[in-house]
């Protein structure tokens, strides 16, 4: 991970930190760093304490769930709409998940004392952190129905657009085998639905990366839990070359 000085440019590309007052933004900017993340590095651990707080800038991260065999899915994703450390919201020091980083990129670090502070004394702050969890467990119960009900075709589109809503650009780093544990799935259903995907014309895959051709065309074959998450986020999620 490097870092780097932080200034309030980088503030605008996440939406918490984007509706900040000038005090908490002037804090974020002095005490924070600019870093970049790359694939599968680890953020948080289960039940070790969280000590930072990261706000991505065109990173997403992913909490999983890991299971006694071994295997692993996805249980939260986020992205320019919000942080990582909802535990610290909810007064716990720790998280029960992984989180690591799906797709690289940058984000904003602070230490979560810092946050803490900020978030206790900004009742603007606050409010945007109450609003951004309230989104979020509301989506966690969407997803827990689209995993039991919708089809790997509409999973994987919809996944393929919150994704695509979260970087910028239309390239997204991604391997089937990653995919296919984000989704819960096997390798082979994910392979034929990114091959349906790529012969009509949807996207690209090749070389770890997909690439978003006909975004249209993939909401179509999207669940309804797409148009979901984007009502329960609001103004919160945007594409990244939307203005903010």
């Amino acid at each position: 991970m490097t870092a780097s000085q932080l200034t309030r440019t980088e503030l605008r590309k996440n939406s918490i930190l984007h509706g900040l007052d000038e005090s908490s933004a002037d804090s974020i900017v002095k005490h924070g760093e600019l870093v970049e993340l790359a694939v599968r590095q680890k953020i948080y651990e289960p039940e070790q304490p969280i000590r930072t707080v990261y706000f991505p800038l065109e990173c997403i991260l992913s909490i999983v769930t890991r299971m006694k065999d071994g295997h692993q899915i996805e249980v939260g994703t986020i992205g320019r709409e919000g942080m990582s450390a909802f535990p610290l919201l909810l007064g716990a020091s720790s998280t029960a998940n992984d989180c690591y980083c799906q797709v690289p990129g940058a984000a904003v670090k602070i230490s979560s004392t810092l946050f803490r502070e900020l978030s206790a004394a900004s009742q603007d702050f606050r409010q945007l952190l109450d609003r951004y969890l309230q989104a979020y467990v509301n989506m966690l119960g969407q997803l827990a129905a689209c995993n039991r009900l919708h089809n790997v075709y509409e999973r994987c589109a919809r996944w393929l657009l919150m994704s695509h809503d979260r970087v910028s650009g239309d390239k997204i780093p991604l391997t089937h085998e990653y995919l296919a544990m984000m989704l819960g799935t096997g390798r082979s259903g994910v392979t034929i639905a990114v091959g349906t995907f790529q012969q009509a014309g949807f996207i690209r895959s090749a070389h770890g990366t997909i690439t978003i051709i006909d975004r249209n065309g993939l909401e179509n074959a999207a669940c309804e839990c797409y148009d979901i998450a984007r009502e329960q986020f609001g103004g919160l999620l945007r594409r990244m070359n939307s203005p903010v």
